[in-house]
């Protein structure tokens, strides 16, 4: 009876999971078969554009000869990683001192830090709009790449302190003791050990910055706009293309879905490293 109970409750738990995944997934197909649709077939009714036999990739056509794909693309690539390598030389340092080295305030900074996200970024909009004019950052990848390192620097900090509480700290006093200076102790002691943290911060850090769409629309404009850019060409005064604007989503958001597809595995490892012990 028991094992009866328990395979109903597996069943159940996998068709509720199921359901929810294939939830979650839609939005996604549903602009995979757009992006295949003529613009008259993609305003159609769902089912109708379901069992509609044409398909083209006369969108994506378009979509490269109107937009420079490539260009939008490395611009995105630029950013994601500028922003990653640079935020990991600020936090690794910061996220060491807070886990070994704590004050009696840390953990009011951490919090503190982690408030900044709750802020609505419009509040900040035009302060930082007017230091880009005026320092000549606006729509360039340097200025982009700062600004998206300052707005995920707390999560990086947190993920990384979250990783390095569970590191012994009688490993780094033993290696100071056999005299590792502080850069050895970080690159050779902490680092190798707490790697699968690293990695998926690193990972988050790239999809967080590659999705990020208001500050990219607000501070470029044809030099550094990156793919989120792109995406947004594609509603105009006339309307919205459908198709095409599927199309360049698709184009946009394929990236960054087969790295975490490909990467799933040290994301999640990464994600629960330290929660079991």
């Amino acid at each position: 009876m028991a094992r009866a109970v328990s395979t109903r409750t597996k069943v159940l738990n996998t068709a509720i999971a199921g359901t929810l995944g294939f939830l979650m997934f839609f939005p996604i197909l549903w602009i995979i078969i757009l992006s295949f649709k003529t613009e008259e077939d993609a305003i159609r009714a769902p089912l109708e554009v379901l069992f509609q036999s044409g398909w083209t990739i006369e969108n994506f056509l378009t979509v490269q000869a109107r937009s420079d794909y490539f260009k939008h693309f490395s611009n995105s690539v630029i950013i994601s990683l500028g922003s990653t390598l640079l935020g990991l030389i600020i936090a690794i340092p910061a996220a060491w001192a807070m886990a070994f080295v704590p004050a009696k305030r840390t953990k009011d900074v951490l919090m503190w830090m982690l408030s900044t996200k709750m802020m609505p970024p419009v509040g900040v909009l035009v302060p930082i709009y007017l230091i880009f004019r005026d320092t000549g950052l606006l729509d360039s990848l340097i200025g982009l790449t700062v600004v998206l390192m300052l707005i995920n620097l707390p999560i990086i900090i947190w993920m990384l302190y979250t990783y390095f509480r569970e590191i012994p700290g009688e490993i780094l006093e033993a290696a100071r003791m056999d005299g590792a200076t502080l850069k050895k102790e970080i690159l050779y002691v902490l680092a190798p050990m707490a790697l699968p943290g690293i990695a998926s911060t690193i990972l988050l850090n790239i999809i967080l910055a590659w999705n990020e769409a208001f500050w990219t629309l607000n501070l470029t404009a044809a030099n550094a706009a990156p793919l989120t850019a792109f995406i947004a060409s594609y509603s105009s005064p006339e309307g919205l293309f459908f198709a095409k604007l599927s199309a360049a989503s698709l184009m946009a958001i394929a990236p960054i879905l087969i790295m975490g597809w490909f990467s799933q595995k040290q994301l999640v490892r990464g994600l629960t490293f330290g929660a079991v012990k």
